[in-house]
């Protein structure tokens, strides 16, 4: 990159990154759970892993909820010097960084099914739909201010989008990209300049334009 460049991954993509793998490890460690009576029965534990799973979604959907409507309070428009990371670069990434701990989260799910059938793995599908949950309110948002919410790259690696070491978000306009407001992606690839150009209307970013 060129002095002062620098790359923005969007920010509704770093907060669903994780939520497919939980989801399908999830039902799949649950399956795998279910399958060995435990110590205190199936339907104990199926029962127990629901409410556990509804709580945990409510939980990661709400979680630093002052912390977010700050970043959200305080997003300034990117400079025109940025670089646009692509949703399946920004995914990749993510997940790359993180991928013991899902590993991880997995193994801990099959295990716990001796003790509670089936809780863990419905606990982290439970925590898959949270962050879903969280990505289509920062959807609703974007699409309410006509802008794309954007965080320096780095944040994909560690800390996450609303962590401490972020100083803050950076908009642009809603045709910069490849994803959708939410972080879904978009039916018609958007097709992007080179960084240092001109952008075009509605844009905002140096790097991206409809």
């Amino acid at each position: 990159m060129g002095r002062g460049a620098y790359g923005l991954a969007r920010v509704a993509v770093i907060v669903r990154a994780p939520a497919g793998w939980l989801w399908w490890s999830g039902l799949l460690a649950a399956g795998i759970g279910a399958l060995p009576p435990g110590l205190t029965g199936r339907r104990i534990g199926v029962l127990t892993g629901i409410a556990c799973g509804v709580i945990a979604a409510f939980a990661v959907y709400a979680a630093r909820r002052r912390r977010w409507n700050a970043l959200l309070g305080g997003a300034e428009r990117a400079g025109r010097a940025v670089v646009l990371q692509d949703r399946a670069v920004t995914l990749r990434t993510w997940r790359r960084a993180h991928r013991w701990w899902l590993l991880l989260a997995f193994l801990a799910a099959v295990g716990s099914s001796f003790a509670l059938p089936a809780a863990g793995g419905l606990l982290m599908s439970g925590a898959a739909l949270g962050l879903w949950a969280k990505a289509l309110w920062l959807g609703r948002w974007e699409r309410d201010h006509d802008a794309l919410l954007w965080v320096r790259t780095e944040a994909a690696v560690r800390g996450g989008a609303a962590g401490r070491t972020v100083p803050g978000h950076r908009t642009t306009g809603l045709a910069a990209g490849d994803a959708a407001p939410g972080g879904a992606r978009t039916r018609t690839r958007i097709r992007t300049r080179a960084p240092g150009r001109r952008a075009g209307p509605g844009s905002g970013s140096g790097s991206a334009r409809r």
